[in-house]
């Protein structure tokens, strides 16, 4: 099926229009199917109280919710960044079903993509235009519900209207794509002609899309499985390099005439990755970590400090950056679904499990409802 022929709106209306209704505002008890995370080791498909909103709130009906990286690590971790019993999932888009009283410029029906980041608009960092470090902030799927189930309360000001003609399937790309675009905003200074980016999970080859299409720059892509590899060549890498195979920091050093590459992205986020980045990067360089993978201590000052090396952590996007994805998703500038395995929500454990597992070319799993 043609993804982008297919008018998923008028289709989607017209199927499930006789069945919501009035009784979205009623004090009924009702309930949703989800992707519940009920305890430590352990994902269910179950039903689950149905969301209330309150009157700056939009309730949405989740049309699909992409399986983030982060998530995995709480589940195989036991993260207590992410406590049972939870509802996860924070890439998400949907319709808007029902909204409260305060909330304006949103209609029912309405396509809308959300950001992961529920920021409070009024503590200093918010107050700077950096929303996605406020004080107050909420996760989805982390210290409010998440959109694994049938539906999600949100609040307004997270929401950007989809284009038209952008699915479901990509706009719920949107935010893990922003988060390569705030990379690409916060070094935009350093001018970088040669990106190594170490990781070809989702947010690796996002963010490579984000620095071919927003600065047109060389980007070289190291991973350890050739099946990444290869989806990142189509998606245009300059290079790849399997660094199971080949020392990764010698190979960077001869495509760079031995000096180095200007920037590295560490998308995996190990002590091995870590300490990779800070050799393969040049004297003057800048290394970004976004990778979660373990947290460790994997630096010796005097690595950065004599070659004036700069260590750049970036965490989510801000709103306009999620308006940027969209965008670039819209006009075709990357490709956030030749990539992706795409799930019915009753097979959500299978999707969460087979990206856990990682088999073939299988990076990405996205849950349709």
């Amino acid at each position: 099926m043609n993804l982008r022929s297919w008018d998923f709106r008028s289709t989607y209306r017209a199927v499930t229009a006789p069945r919501y209704g009035p009784w979205l505002n009623s004090e009924s008890q009702l309930s949703m199917k989800a992707l519940f995370y009920p305890e430590f080791k352990k994902l269910t498909i179950a039903e689950r109280p149905f969301p209330s909103f309150s009157e700056d709130e939009v309730l949405l009906k989740v049309l699909a919710c992409g399986i983030c990286g982060s998530e995995l690590e709480t589940f195989k971790n036991q993260s207590p960044r992410r406590v049972p019993p939870l509802i996860m999932g924070h890439e998400f888009c949907g319709t808007v079903e029902d909204m409260g009283s305060d909330v304006t410029g949103f209609t029912k029906g309405d396509w809308v993509a959300s950001n992961s980041v529920v920021s409070c608009g009024t503590c200093d960092p918010c107050q700077r235009g950096v929303t996605n470090l406020c004080k107050n902030r909420q996760i989805f799927g982390m210290h409010r519900g998440g959109a694994f189930g049938e539906y999600v309360n949100v609040p307004a000001h997270c929401l950007v209207p989809i284009p038209e003609n952008t699915t479901p399937q990509a706009a719920c790309m949107a935010e893990p794509l922003a988060n390569g675009i705030h990379i690409v905003n916060l070094i935009r200074h350093l001018n970088p002609k040669k990106v190594l980016v170490i990781g070809a999970g989702p947010i690796g080859l996002v963010t490579q899309q984000a620095f071919q299409s927003l600065l047109g720059v060389a980007v070289y892509v190291a991973d350890l499985r050739n099946e990444r590899l290869s989806i990142a060549r189509k998606l245009g890498a300059t290079a790849t390099i399997n660094s199971s195979e080949e020392d990764l920091v010698s190979a960077i050093y001869q495509v760079t005439d031995q000096e180095g590459i200007d920037l590295v992205v560490d998308a995996v986020g190990s002590s091995q990755t870590n300490q990779q980045a800070l050799k393969a990067v040049r004297p003057g360089g800048a290394i970004v970590l976004i990778g979660l993978y373990e947290n460790t201590q994997s630096f010796f000052s005097y690595d950065i400090i004599l070659s004036e090396k700069q260590l750049i952590g970036t965490y989510a996007a801000t709103q306009q950056e999620i308006k940027e994805s969209l965008n670039l998703i819209a006009t075709g500038k990357v490709d956030v679904t030749s990539w992706v395995h795409y799930y019915p929500l009753d097979n959500g454990v299978a999707a969460f499990t087979d990206m856990m597992l990682a088999k073939a070319d299988h990076v990405k799993s996205v849950i349709l409802f």
